[in-house]
């Protein structure tokens, strides 16, 4: 069929979905909600069989939903209703929730019903439960009601209005939660309270609160289980957050959005503020049995390290980049076999940090040193000789952190992951991360040139197939089975009976890549080129950050996603 999203923007779960979709054969284009007229300009020009609406924060006008038939993702059981749906249900406690796909009419959420899947909803943050338990549940609903359209159309099946079959309704209507209703009572509540209400609003819109008598908002919520203090009272700081203490404990708090900025690391948006505050550093980066925030965090099994970092939407700044190759350094020492680079939970990283960029006094010299900080740890990746090492992808990546990772032997992908192998999107920057080294080996010249070019999503089965990546582990239970998969598998590579052989063989390619064109040559040429981008008279890069930075609404819809806009579609 010819799908049509109508979506606010190309966010995780739409990139998911175009995947899904034209994986199935379907040809998918895409328009983002600017304006009525807009959206019914592309319904012209692109004629759909069907139009879905992934991520939309407004109706869709009665012009469209009126004359085709409109699917609408909501991240909500059946029933419910409201804009607010995964925020009541994380402050509220639900341990089950779900995605319910349903047809667009006059009054929002209320359409007849096409598909509903549910799922256990963890204790977690928003966004980290939106980017896993609602993107698969989402992905299985969708495709469900795009069977049923034909079985619809045979008379085989129907949709079904909630209000028609209360034996399958739980939700409610409830209005967008106030923040009013999320406030944080540092006195009274306790710590698994602030956790929820955090949770809640993390990604957008945070909990609106004041620190240090300064309005802000707060994002990236840690639980603390030793240190203690007054409620209400800050009391200690760590590399990025902030700990405050609750009723009952405390809570690490990793991002801040102070009035009219925008979001930034706790312990630089008050960086004055909180100079006062006790240094709680860790001793090194071996695991603190998660009893505290850690973003750097080592474990071993048996012949096997595990090293995680846990980077708030995988961006890297320049210092977390300097300590993770310091930690990576730290590991090679180790008499351990194989290294296994896990990332976070829901990011192994999207590359440099342009918030910390936007930020500074001097945006391009920060651009340089973050992306100098980043090259000198695929380096150290690219030249360990020591131990075998893996990147192991359990969340989505992109940009800079896709090149990052095949810096590593070996690269093993959690099947349902989105991968944003390019840069072009950020001002057409050029990059580097060795991608010149590491990407036309594996996938060819040609193929190399269209991934850098294309500028879409790739799943982790598509870089596979590719030879981009080297595997991806399909689990049922999420995280936790691909981290026991990947476990096993590098026990076995630690195990294996040729595994001097393999050591032996990766080092002696090394050496013979370096004979041939050494690594600084590739970087100096990338750098040469991410020079004119930071620096050079195209501001392009400083404009696309900025307006990523800000959040400023799209104006219109970039054409490498709009195919109905190409000029030899319509045709």
């Amino acid at each position: 069929m010819r799908v049509l999203f109508l979506t606010h923007s190309f966010n995780s779960l739409t990139q998911r979905l175009y995947a899904e979709l034209s994986g199935h054969g379907h040809e998918v284009s895409i328009e983002f909600d600017v304006a009525d007229s807009v959206a019914e300009e592309a319904v012209v020009q692109f004629r759909p069989d069907l139009i879905v609406a992934p991520f939309l924060k407004r109706a869709i006008p009665a012009s469209i939903w009126s004359k085709h038939l409109c699917l609408i993702v909501h991240p909500g059981i059946v029933g419910d209703r409201g804009p607010s749906s995964l925020d009541w249900a994380i402050q509220e406690g639900e341990t089950s929730w779900g995605v319910t796909v349903l047809q667009a009419e006059a009054e929002m959420d209320a359409g007849p019903v096409w598909a509903t899947e549910e799922f256990p909803l963890r204790q977690g943050k928003k966004a980290s439960l939106y980017r896993n338990e609602v993107t698969e549940a989402a992905c299985r609903a969708v495709l469900l009601a795009v069977q049923r359209i034909a079985e619809r159309a045979a008379g085989r099946w129907a949709p079904f209005r909630p209000a028609a079959s209360t034996a399958l309704v739980r939700g409610r209507s409830r209005p967008a939660m106030r923040q009013s209703e999320r406030a944080i009572d540092w006195q009274r509540d306790d710590s698994a309270t602030v956790l929820r209400k955090v949770n809640a609003g993390d990604g957008f819109p945070g909990v609106a609160d004041i620190w240090f008598g300064l309005p802000c908002h707060v994002f990236d919520a840690w639980p603390e289980a030793r240190l203690r203090g007054v409620p209400g009272a800050v009391i200690a700081r760590r590399e990025t957050s902030l700990l405050r203490a609750t009723r009952d404990g405390a809570v690490w708090i990793g991002h801040v959005k102070r009035e009219g900025g925008f979001k930034l690391p706790a312990t630089l948006a008050f960086a004055a503020e909180s100079v006062g505050a006790t240094e709680a550093p860790l001793d090194g980066c071996r695991a603190a049995d998660h009893a505290t925030w850690q973003d750097i965090r080592y474990d071993e099994a048996g012949e096997v390290g595990f090293l995680h970092f846990e980077f708030y939407n995988g961006a890297m700044g320049t210092r977390q980049c300097q300590r993770l190759q310091a930690a990576f350094e730290w590991a090679q020492t180790l008499p351990t076999k194989v290294i296994v680079l896990a990332g976070g939970e829901d990011f192994w990283s999207n590359g440099i940090h342009l918030n910390l960029i936007e930020n500074a006094e001097s945006p391009a010299d920060e651009s340089w040193a973050n992306i100098n900080a980043i090259d000198d740890l695929a380096g150290a990746i690219l030249c360990c000789g020591s131990q075998l090492t893996v990147a192991a992808l359990r969340g989505n990546s992109g940009s800079g952190g896709c090149f990052l990772a095949r810096a590593a032997d070996h690269v093993w992908v959690r099947e349902g992951i989105m991968l944003n192998p390019h840069y072009k999107n950020m001002g057409n920057l050029y990059g580097s991360e060795f991608w010149t080294y590491l990407l036309p080996p594996r996938v060819g010249a040609d193929g190399a040139r269209q991934i850098m070019q294309r500028r879409l999503p790739m799943t982790a089965r598509q870089a596979v197939e590719i030879g981009f990546y080297d595997q991806f582990i399909s689990v049922e239970q999420g995280n936790m089975d691909f981290c026991s998969e990947v476990a096993s598998k590098a026990a076995e590579l630690a195990g294996a009976d040729d595994y001097p052989q393999r050591l032996a063989a990766k080092r002696a390619r090394r050496a013979e890549d370096e004979a041939t064109k050494p690594l600084a040559a590739y970087r100096a040429e990338e750098l040469a080129q991410m020079r004119r981008n930071f620096y050079g008279f195209d501001p392009s890069y400083h404009y696309a950050r900025h307006h990523f930075v800000h959040k400023v609404p799209n104006a219109w819809t970039p054409r490498h996603l709009a195919r109905h806009r190409d000029v030899a579609h319509s045709a």
